[in-house]
């Protein structure tokens, strides 16, 4: 609880945690708004593969062009960082390599999020990993990678599977049994085969609105399509050891007040085939009424009482429970994705401690088909036009060959997919020279060792 003395401490020494960013989408933007407000912290290096993208969007957010800098390799960098200056570059390996302690990878993209992490790591930088996406295909890998060069890998902070950890993390450590955990999104069972043709109308967004943002159709439409909840669920698990059900994610449309009465074991009344999982509730019922005190943009946790006392202190204290005064629930009903990332990168180069990070491979994200494919068509990736995410644990997940939903996007189907079976490698083609693909495959070798 006191961040905020320690960044104004290294203000007052002149010695700031100095980050570099990769990717200036709107995760970023939002960062970047607020970095320039906090003391203690200088952004060093940003690096998109549109330096013009990039730097409007630092215009957009409240930096003055005077503060920026047009460079290329790491010694400008450095430079213009002296000068006081951000720069601004299309070589995320400069902004690696030049002089920073945290590198926020925000690419969204799994194979070049890997890369940069790892390239991180051998530099000696820790890293934040906004990358969900690569978190969910090779985490672990990573995790492996950050530990053997001594250095710190990170959830981001103000996204929803830190801010989850960070309440899984209250709950263990105060001595609860966590039940289950997870957060609320808008959800119907047809918005998986949403395209980026379909999505803006689906969120109700004008062109105007579109336009005057930094919005990305494929991007968006991995949230409404399901996509993104199973890869943060995912990241989730790996991170606190909750599994996924057997079937994967329910989407059960449940209110605040209805949390710990839904989301509890079935023999006790709720939904869950076992205790210890993750879930993502919906904000309306499948016939489209909306949920009342929905939880369409928070998190939560549902914990049980170890003891008969703490189950009067529950009653007492007035806490919402179940029926039976034994479960109950905390959450929180917003978050703000990247105006909140500064929390990780103080955590992370103050305290030396992640706002959450993967240990496990527990969980897994396999993609299913939107429509029936035809061999010769090319997989377009998240939020694309041809596959969406579906947790799945990742035994069961490895056991059938399932292929990752990380490793979609340019793999060319082989053999004809019907709409809603999960794909699997046989099903496909795709280039195994890459990093996120060894990765991959050496964490399925491992967890083979493990049975």
């Amino acid at each position: 609880m006191n961040l905020h003395q320690m960044l104004l401490q290294r203000e007052a020494e002149q010695r700031p945690i100095r980050v570099g960013v990769i990717g200036a989408g709107k995760f970023a933007s939002m960062f970047l708004a607020q970095a320039r407000l906090t003391p203690g912290m200088q952004v060093v290096g940003l690096a998109d593969l549109s330096p013009e993208r990039a730097k409007a969007a630092l215009l957009r957010t409240g930096w003055e062009e005077s503060g920026l800098s047009l460079e290329s390799g790491s010694a400008g960098i450095n430079a213009a960082a002296k000068k006081g200056r951000l720069a601004v570059t299309d070589d995320a390996e400069a902004v690696i390599r030049a002089e920073v302690d945290v590198i926020l990878e925000i690419t969204g993209v799994p194979e070049a999020g890997a890369e940069h992490a790892w390239l991180a790591f051998e530099e000696q930088k820790d890293v934040v990993l906004v990358n969900v996406e690569a978190d969910c295909l090779v985490g672990p890998a990573l995790r492996k990678k950050a530990d053997q060069e001594g250095r710190i890998m990170s959830m981001a902070y103000g996204d929803q599977p830190a801010l989850i950890s960070e309440q899984v993390d209250w709950a263990r450590a105060v001595g609860m049994e966590v039940v289950c955990a997870g957060k609320g999104t808008r959800y119907q069972p047809a918005y998986h085969y949403s395209t980026p043709e379909t999505v803006w109308g689906y969120y109700g967004f004008s062109e105007e609105q579109v336009a005057g943002g930094d919005f990305n159709p494929q991007m968006f439409n991995s949230f409404l399509d399901g996509t993104k909840s199973a890869v943060e669920m995912c990241a989730l698990s790996n991170a606190t050891g909750l599994k996924p059900q057997a079937e994967g994610l329910l989407f059960p449309p449940v209110g605040t007040a209805r949390l710990a009465e839904v989301l509890k074991p079935v023999q006790d009344g709720g939904i869950l085939t076992e205790s210890g999982t993750v879930e993502v509730v919906a904000s309306e019922d499948r016939d489209e009424i909306p949920v009342e005190d929905d939880l369409r943009w928070g998190v939560y946790v549902v914990f049980r009482a170890p003891t008969e006392y703490a189950r009067r202190c529950f009653q007492e204290y007035g806490l919402a429970t179940d029926s039976s005064g034994r479960y109950a629930a905390l959450y929180r009903p917003s978050h703000l994705i990247g105006l909140e990332l500064g929390i990780s990168v103080a955590s992370v180069g103050l305290r030396r401690e992640p706002t959450g990070s993967t240990r496990f491979f527990l969980s897994d994200v396999a993609a299913a088909a939107k429509r029936d494919l035809r061999p010769g068509e090319e997989l377009d990736g998240e939020g694309g036009y041809t596959v969406y995410g579906r947790l799945m644990q990742a035994r069961d997940s490895v056991s059938k060959g399932g292929l990752p939903m990380g490793l979609t996007k340019g793999a060319r189907v082989k053999k004809a997919v019907s709409r809603d079976q999960v794909l699997t490698f046989d099903d496909v083609e795709l280039d195994e020279t890459g990093l996120a693909y060894r990765l991959r495959r050496d964490m399925v070798r491992s967890l083979a060792d493990q049975r």
